[in-house]
């Protein structure tokens, strides 16, 4: 075995209604002044009210934050950081999902240190300290509250990644109460989305290693086995709780073990249709399935096993997640999601600005490859 490292958060907290809990979090570390990084919508469904209002009465002070947006841009970065110098802010809080969470990652860095945000593009290009971090998400997917990754979107078509250690919170909390109210289907994109990251995780060509598969083989299997309930059964707590699990596993195996060509080919989709990324993720993962199913069918069967009702074979895992996908009504097909079939070509030639993705992909992925995977992807690949 080839040696490898592993790096995760250093405390998780899982519980039903934990993140009351932040206050105490928070005084443990001497802070009373927290930057609260959340969205106006969780504000106006109520789901983050009794968050807030816990830790206005327990701290000094807290300034709220609800300006973030879908796929987060530069100006939100520094509309955010404005927020913390405004209220003298000690530490970073965000309750929400992956652009919440991403937003805060980053100002606790650019606060905390003397970079500016350009400065701290690509990997290991953070050298200073960061602001105490506290990420609670509301939807299970991205996994960002585990990993060491944020993205920001950096013009009309564009985004880049802060990638670095620096980034993983003081603690993350699982809390299910927060994630009940999801709509079907955001439910189902982002858990769709948690399934794509331990199914790259397991199947990563240069770093995955016993620990991520570990946690991929876990993940998939708590994800796969409560992803219908969640759907149908919406205030199913215990369900709930399941998938935040899964998706937090994923999110540890990915983190290690870097996601490949789904990934590498959903950027495009969703930086020019501006479609959320769970459902970019599903958009391109049955034409990869097929195409690396080739290359690594042992795995493919591994993972097979784990998915309920699954033939345990390539062909088994391949039809569960076609099943899925036709169940859960999001857009199966790229033409059914409103993209121009003309438009192939060039989604096909941005995604080869995805290599540090690609290069983890079990089989290579080149230009001619990845036009032919998006018009699988747009038609049907049945």
């Amino acid at each position: 075995m080839n040696g490898f490292s592993f790096q995760s958060v250093k405390t998780t907290l899982v519980q039903s209604g934990a993140v009351l809990q932040l206050s105490n979090l928070l005084s443990e570390r001497g802070l009373s002044r927290p930057l609260f990084v959340t969205d106006a919508v969780l504000i106006e469904l109520g789901v983050v009210t009794p968050a807030i209002d816990h830790l206005r009465d327990a701290c000094e002070s807290i300034s709220v934050f609800d300006g973030i947006e879908p796929d987060p841009s530069e100006r939100v970065v520094g509309d955010c950081l404005k927020a913390f110098s405004a209220g003298t802010c000690d530490s970073v809080i965000a309750v929400g999902g992956g652009s919440s969470m991403d937003v805060a990652k980053v100002v606790s860095v650019l606060a905390g240190g003397n970079q500016s945000l350009p400065d701290i593009y690509g990997v290991g290009m953070v050298s200073g300290p960061r602001l105490p971090l506290f990420l609670v998400p509301t939807t299970a997917g991205t996994g960002s509250e585990v990993t060491p990754v944020a993205i920001i979107t950096t013009g009309e078509t564009t985004k880049a990644g802060v990638s670095s250690p620096v980034l993983l919170p003081d603690v993350a909390i699982l809390d299910a109460s927060l994630t009940m109210g999801l709509p079907r289907g955001i439910t189902a994109m982002t858990g769709i989305d948690a399934m794509v990251h331990a199914i790259e995780a397991y199947t990563s060509k240069i770093k995955k290693n016993p620990i991520s598969d570990m946690l991929a083989l876990r993940a998939l299997k708590l994800l796969s086995e409560n992803i219908r309930t969640v759907l149908h059964s919406p205030q199913d707590e215990a369900a709930r709780e399941a998938m935040l699990l899964g998706s937090m596993f994923a999110g540890q195996a990915f983190a290690n073990a870097p996601v490949g060509a789904v990934h590498a080919l959903a950027y495009p989709v969703g930086g020019h249709y501006h479609i959320p990324h769970g459902l970019s993720n599903s958009l391109m993962l049955p034409p990869v399935l097929k195409f690396n199913a080739e290359a690594c069918p042992d795995l493919y069967t591994e993972l097979a096993t784990v998915l309920p009702g699954a033939e345990p074979s390539p062909a088994g895992l391949i039809a569960w997640f076609q099943r899925l996908i036709d169940e859960s009504g999001l857009p199966a097909t790229l033409a059914q999601a409103d993209i121009p079939e003309s438009d192939l070509p060039m989604l096909a030639s941005d995604a080869m600005f995805q290599q540090r993705l690609l290069v983890n992909n079990p089989r290579e992925v080149n230009e001619v490859i990845a036009l032919q995977l998006y018009r699988e992807a747009w038609s049907g690949w049945a």
